[in-house]
This record gives C-alpha cells, structure tokens and sequence, in this order.
C-alpha cells in the first residue's frame, strides 16, 4: 500500500493507492532451506571446502619443527608401539602371516577413521564465531574436515604402502593393490556420515566429545586391528557380530588385497558399501534437520 497526492485548490490531497505484495518464496533468515537446496548450496561451497582442507593442512603442523612429518611419524610410532606390546609382550599375533604388515594395515587405516570422527564431531563448537557471522550450509564445515583429513593422509597411505614392499616378507605389488582405492573411498564416505551424525549431537551435549575417544578406542579392538578374527571361531555369534562391523571389513578388505592375495568376499563388500552409503544418507539427514540449531546459543 502506497500514498500518492494530488492538487486541488484546497491543497494537496493524500490519496491511498493499494499494492498487492507477494511474500511467496520469502524465509526468515537463517532458516533451514529445503533439503536439494541445502544440497545444491553445499556443491556451490565445494572450492571453500577445498580451499580450507588445503589451508589447514598447511598450518596443522607449522608450530613444530617436524612440520607434516608428523602425520606419518604418528601412525609409525602407534605401530611400533602396538608391534612392542601386543606382538613382542602378549604374542596377539601367533597365526598371523605377516604378522608387521598386518599390524601396519590396521593401524594406519584405522587412524584415518579416528582423526575424522574426532575432527568432524568438533566442528560446530570449533567455529561458533563463524557460524555465527556467516550464512552457509554448515555441514560444509564437517565435508572440509573430512577432505582435510582424506588429503593428510595420502603420504600415509603411500608409507603404508612401501613399508608393506620394504618389510620382510616383501609383499609383491599386484593388480589389486588398486582395489585401495574404493576401500578408502568407502571409508571416506562412512566417516562422513559419522562426522555429521556426531558434530550435530557435540554442538548439543559438549561431553558427547569426550566419550567419543573411549568409544573409538573400544572399536578398535572389535575392529581386529592387531590380532586375527579366527580367534573366535569358537565364539560364532561374537565373530558374526565383529564381521557387521564397517571398520573391520575397512582392514579385513585392505590385507586381503595387499598382503593374501585376494579380492575380499562379496559379502565384506556389501556390508561396507550399505555401512557407507547408509550412514552418509542418514547423517546428511540427521544433520540438515539441525541447521537452524547450530551457534543459536550466541
């Protein structure tokens, strides 16, 4: 609605002109948009995302004189401490065929899942004064958490890789060392879903942080990172339960490729492929249903 005047020789004379304004296709700011929206806005974040996995990897390690060594100095020290105590000290390996390579798989592997579930479920609580000043899907935040690790963790991947060559029994390399790459792939995707699951439920119960270690270090061990599954054959429903497992079938598909010469079962695959794909549809849900949530609290 609008005023205009008009002259008459009494004076100007207001007149009411009515205007139809249509609020369709308005939102409050800040609303959660519908979920292909949310999806397309995320996909035009994808350089931001990019941009600051790349950034932060660069700047993870400048405080130390190592610099990004320590990505792959960590996961080396982890293996000969776990090689010392469950291979030397308690003999977790007998059975094993190469029993070091085994053992090397699985930790390097497994730390992968470990810094992006931890990373990922603080992103939220990490960056409140961003997400309080900027409008942005903000599971691009979880997304760049998880590419900053992916990227990290290829000079891992390929450590991993020549240590498995170099280590007595030398492993010859095969056709299905290529096979690494969607079982990454997989785990990349799981670890995601993960993340967006758990970075909802930190930024709402802060403590949900500090349990997360515990419950990761509990699934390594239901993860067989450094003994064989065969030692519960005399325990079937454990060993079925521990075969469910996404991160076991993560390490289990891994060896069979690199170290025995295998493909893995179908049913490895399977399981890991719906762990992964269901976990990513779930937590993308999961998350988008909290957008309006997050940094509310400022």
């Amino acid at each position: 609605m609008s005023t205009q005047t008009s002259a008459t020789p009494q004076g100007p004379v207001p007149t009411v002109v009515e205007t139809s304004v249509n609020l369709r296709g308005l939102r409050r700011v800040g609303q959660r948009p519908p979920f292909l929206d949310y999806m397309v806005a995320l996909w035009d974040y994808r350089h931001f995302i990019i941009y600051d996995a790349q950034a932060r990897i660069q700047t993870g390690h400048e405080n130390d004189r190592l610099g990004r060594l320590w990505l792959v100095l960590g996961p080396l020290l982890n293996g000969l401490m776990f090689y010392l105590i469950m291979g030397v000290l308690l003999k977790s390996g007998g059975g094993v065929e190469n029993f070091i390579a085994f053992l090397i798989i699985g930790v390097f592997l497994f730390q992968m899942s470990t810094r992006a579930v931890r990373n990922s479920s603080r992103v939220i609580t990490a960056n409140k004064n961003v997400i309080h000043a900027f409008q942005f899907p903000r599971a691009s935040l979880v997304l760049a958490a998880n590419v900053r690790e992916l990227l990290a963790n290829v000079p891992v991947l390929i450590t991993m890789l020549i240590l498995v060559i170099v280590l007595p029994p030398a492993e010859e390399v095969t056709w299905r060392w290529m096979l690494l790459l969607p079982i990454v792939a997989f785990q990349f995707v799981f670890n995601l879903g993960l993340g967006l699951i758990l970075a909802r439920v930190v930024s709402v119960f802060n403590d949900a942080s500090q349990i997360i270690s515990y419950a990761m270090r509990l699934w390594m061990y239901g993860s067989c990172m450094f003994f064989s599954i065969d030692r519960f054959n005399e325990y079937p429903a454990v060993k079925a339960l521990m075969e469910l497992n996404p991160l076991y079938n993560v390490l289990h598909l891994a060896r069979e490729c690199l170290l025995y010469g295998g493909v893995g079962d179908w049913r490895a695959w399977s399981i890991l492929a719906l762990w992964s794909l269901g976990m990513l549809a779930v937590g993308m849900v999961f998350f988008w249903k909290g957008e309006e949530s997050y940094g509310r609290e400022l």
